[in-house]
């Protein structure tokens, strides 16, 4: 048992509410929706951008509306993940996409050894690039192949994210990450960015977002990739160069594999359903400018309606 479970575990004997369930042939815990146990995972760099290790619960504080909240749940160090690539498979990376593959497959080899991966490619429809009965890998070769789809078509960016926190949900991993891949610009979806906004707030999963275009692409939009990497607790990279991608998926595969994750049990008893902000912060003795990145918040559970 993974010492992330141990944790959970512990917080049941405090009164929280866990349902075990049995997924891809290790045990897997999740939350019931009335649960007030807030888990949130974060990344924390210092001044030059390094990731800091060995934090503990009290080198953090949590507050949520500007309330202090207690950490009751703490777990640092190396954990496997879920992971997707969803990568921008339109007519517009068509001179890049051999330049993507090769960074994305050194990605696949620095991440958890067991780590499980997917991968979305989207044109101006969003699919899945595994074969049809393989729903998560973590074979090299595998996810090569899935990765490299020859370009064609329009962008269905919104469409492909939404595919991407779908399936990431389903993951056996506690912690979950999508790394997107794209210009940013779409001409395609069925979805708005809106739309899309609300599935990452409702998601536990971290979204790094790489956008990569020529500046004569007059569909690029990098705001949209700043906005869904901050609300989840990411990162937006802008590589100069293609050369430069093997340092940024290297990047990120360090970020998720040296994640922090937090969790309490709020103190606001609202059952609402709408947004509630979490701030989480860190100081060390010795160490100067900590940066946290986690996500925004978190969307409360809507009371019960009453029988008729």
């Amino acid at each position: 048992m993974r010492p992330l479970q141990l944790l959970l575990l512990a917080s049941l004997l405090a009164g929280v509410l866990v349902t075990a369930q049995q997924g891809r042939d290790e045990e897997h815990l999740t939350f019931a929706v009335n649960v007030d146990l807030v888990v949130i995972n974060a990344t924390v760099t210092d001044g030059r951008g390094r990731h800091v290790a060995g934090l503990t619960a009290a080198d953090f504080t949590v507050s949520e509306a500007g309330r202090a909240q207690a950490i009751t749940l703490f777990h640092a160090g190396d954990a496997p993940a879920s992971i997707g690539l969803v990568l921008d498979n339109s007519g517009s990376m068509l001179d890049k996409r051999a330049d993507v593959a090769t960074a994305a497959t050194a990605f696949v080899r620095a991440r958890h050894p067991d780590d499980e991966m997917f991968v979305v490619n989207f044109n101006e429809q969003a699919s899945l690039g595994l074969p049809a009965a393989v729903r998560f890998t973590s074979d090299i070769g595998m996810l090569r192949s899935a990765l490299l789809k020859a370009p064609a078509g329009l962008t269905a960016l919104y469409d492909a994210l939404a595919v991407g926190l779908a399936h990431v949900s389903t993951g056996t991993r506690d912690r979950k990450a999508l790394v997107v891949l794209s210009d940013g610009g779409d001409n395609a979806s069925t979805r708005s960015l809106d739309a899309v906004v609300q599935l990452a707030r409702q998601s536990s999963a971290t979204v790094y977002t790489i956008g990569i275009y020529d500046e004569t692409n007059r569909d690029r939009n990098p705001r949209a990739l700043r906005r869904i990497a901050a609300l989840s607790g990411g990162r937006a990279y802008f590589p100069d160069e293609a050369s430069d991608l093997e340092q940024v998926w290297g990047d990120i595969a360090g970020a998720i594999r040296s994640q922090y994750t937090i969790g309490y049990h709020s103190t606001n008893p609202a059952r609402d359903g709408a947004f509630h902000t979490v701030a989480i912060t860190a100081a060390r003795k010795g160490e100067r400018r900590l940066r946290v990145a986690a996500r925004e918040g978190y969307l409360a559970p809507a009371a019960a309606l009453p029988p008729k």
